[in-house]
C-alpha cells in the first residue's frame, strides 16, 4: 500500500502542477523537492547539486547543441525552401501532391536537425503556406504538417535517441540506423492516407514530371543533401563519434551556406547561435531537472515495484512490450519527451534487460510512442507549434489530427510486433 502511495505521489504531483501550467522543467524540480520534504527520502542540498550537473555530464550531450543549430541555420539560410523545391519536382504530380511534398520534405529534413518542433517550426511554416496557398483546406494541411513533423526524430540524427543512447549505454550509431525504416514506414503510411483524402475530395494533380525540373532542383538541393549523407557515412565508416558528426554538420552547413547559398550577415549569425544557445540551455536543464527526479525514483525502488507489477502481468516479450509502450503513450501525453526519457529509461531498461527484448528495438519503440504523444492534446508540444506558425486554433488542429494517429499508431504497432523492422538494418551491417 505504502508503494501504491509513494507512486501516486510521484505521479500526481508532477500532474498537478503541469495542469496549472508550470514550466516542465519547474514542475520536476518542484515535484523532487517536495517529495524529498513529505516522504522517508531525505532531503541533502550538496546531493540535488551533484545529481543535477552529473545528469548533464556527457560527452555525447554536446551533440545536442550542435545538431540543434545545424537546424536553425539550415531554416535561416533558407535550405528549407530548397528541400521543399526538390520533393515538390519528385512527388508533386501525384494526386494531392502536395500532401506528399510535405512529408517526403520532412524525410529529407530529418536528416538535418533531429528535433520534431524544429521540423514543424522551420519547414512546418513553408509546407502550409504553400498547401493553402493551392487550395488545400485548412485543418487537411495542418494536420499533414504536424504528423510528418514527428518523423524527423526517428530517422537520423536523432536528439532524443542521443538521449537514450547515453542512459541505456548503447551505440547510437546503431540507434540511428535502426530508426531508418520505422521511419519510412511511418511516412508511407502518411502518404497512403493523404492519398485517400486526396481521391476523396477530388484534389487535382501537379503538373507531369519534368526531368528538368528535377534536375534542377536536385543540383540546388544536393549540398545541403549532403548533410544527412556525411552524418550517417561518417558514423558508420568510424571517421567520428556522434558528437564529432554534429560538428561536421554544423561546420558543413556553414561552408555550403557561404559558397552554394546566400549565406547569412553577421546580425543573422549571430542571431542564430543565440538562438541555439537558448534551445540548448532550455534542453539541459530538462535534462538536469529530470536526473534529480528520475534519482529519487530509483532511491525509492519504484523500477523494482513497477518491474514486478508488469512482469506479473506477463513475461512474454510482446506483451511486455505493449504493455510498457501503453504507459510510455500516457505518460507522453503529458510529459515533455527529453524528460519522459530521461525518467522513464532507467526505470523501464532493467524490464527490457530481463528479458528478450533488444535495448535498440525498446529505444526505437520508446522514441516512437513519444513522439507521437507530441501530437496528442493536452501537453503536445507540436499542437502549440503549429498553432503559432499557423494560427489554426488548437481546437481545429487536435479535430483534424485525428485520422493521422491511425497510420501513425499502426507503425507502432508494426515494430512491437515484428522487431525484425527494427533491427535488420543495423543487423545487415554488422551493428547489432
Amino acid at each position: 500500500m505504502a508503494d501504491v502511495v509513494l507512486l501516486g505521489l510521484f505521479i500526481g504531483v508532477l500532474l498537478v502542477l503541469y495542469l496549472f501550467e508550470v514550466p516542465v522543467v519547474y514542475a520536476l524540480g518542484l515535484t523532487s523537492l517536495i517529495l524529498m520534504w513529505t516522504t522517508s527520502i531525505p532531503f541533502e542540498p550538496l546531493l540535488v547539486a551533484q545529481t543535477m550537473v552529473s545528469g548533464t555530464n556527457s560527452f555525447v550531450l554536446l551533440a545536442i547543441p550542435l545538431f540543434l543549430q545545424t537546424g536553425l541555420l539550415m531554416n535561416k539560410l533558407g535550405l528549407t525552401d530548397v528541400i521543399f523545391d526538390f520533393a515538390k519536382a519528385i512527388v508533386g504530380p501525384i494526386r494531392g501532391g502536395l500532401a506528399h511534398v510535405n512529408i517526403v520534405a520532412s524525410i529529407i529534413f530529418s536528416g538535418m536537425t533531429g528535433t520534431a518542433a524544429a521540423d514543424a517550426a522551420g519547414l512546418g511554416a513553408i509546407e502550409y503556406r504553400a498547401m493553402r496557398e493551392e487550395g488545400y483546406d485548412q485543418g487537411f494541411s495542418v494536420a499533414v504538417t504536424g504528423s510528418s513533423s514527428i518523423i524527423g526524430p526517428i530517422i537520423p540524427p536523432s536528439v532524443p535517441l542521443i538521449i537514450y543512447g547515453i542512459l541505456a549505454q548503447v551505440s547510437i550509431g546503431t540507434l540511428f540506423i535502426a530508426g531508418l525504416v520505422p521511419g519510412l514506414v511511418m511516412g508511407v503510411g502518411l502518404m497512403i492516407l493523404c492519398s485517400f483524402y486526396a481521391h476523396r475530395n477530388g484534389y487535382e494533380k501537379g503538373d507531369w514530371w519534368s526531368l528538368g525540373e528535377i534536375g534542377r532542383t536536385c543540383y540546388r538541393a544536393l549540398p545541403a543533401l549532403g548533410t544527412p549523407v556525411l552524418i550517417i557515412g561518417g558514423i558508420l565508416g568510424g571517421w567520428f563519434t556522434a558528437t564529432e558528426a554534429g560538428a561536421v554538420a554544423l561546420f558543413y552547413t556553414l561552408i555550403i551556406g557561404t559558397v552554394f547559398y546566400d549565406g547569412l550577415s553577421r546580425e543573422e549569425l549571430v542571431s542564430s547561435f543565440d538562438e541555439g544557445m537558448t534551445h540548448t540551455a532550455t534542453l539541459t536543464f530538462i535534462v538536469a531537472a529530470a536526473s534529480l527526479y528520475g534519482f529519487l525514483i530509483r532511491r525509492a525502488q519504484l523500477p523494482e515495484i513497477l518491474a514486478q507489477a508488469i512482469t506479473g502481468v506477463s513475461t512474454d516479450p510482446l506483451v511486455l512490450m505493449l504493455l510498457i509502450a501503453g504507459v510510455l503513450f500516457i505518460v507522453g501525453l503529458m510529459l515533455e519527451t527529453i524528460a519522459a526519457i530521461t525518467i522513464l529509461t532507467p526505470v523501464f531498461l532493467p524490464i527490457v534487460e530481463q528479458t528478450a527484448i533488444s535495448p535498440i528495438h525498446f529505444g526505437v519503440v520508446m522514441i516512437v510512442t513519444l513522439m507521437i504523444g507530441l501530437l496528442t492534446p493536452p501537453f503536445g508540444v507540436i499542437l502549440f507549434v503549429l498553432n503559432a506558425v499557423t494560427g489554426v486554433s488548437l481546437e481545429r488542429i487536435t479535430r483534424h489530427m485525428v485520422p493521422f494517429y491511425l497510420p501513425l499508431l499502426f507503425t507502432l504497432l508494426l515494430i512491437i510486433v515484428f522487431p525484425e523492422l527494427v533491427l535488420w538494418l543495423p543487423r545487415a551491417m554488422g551493428l547489432a
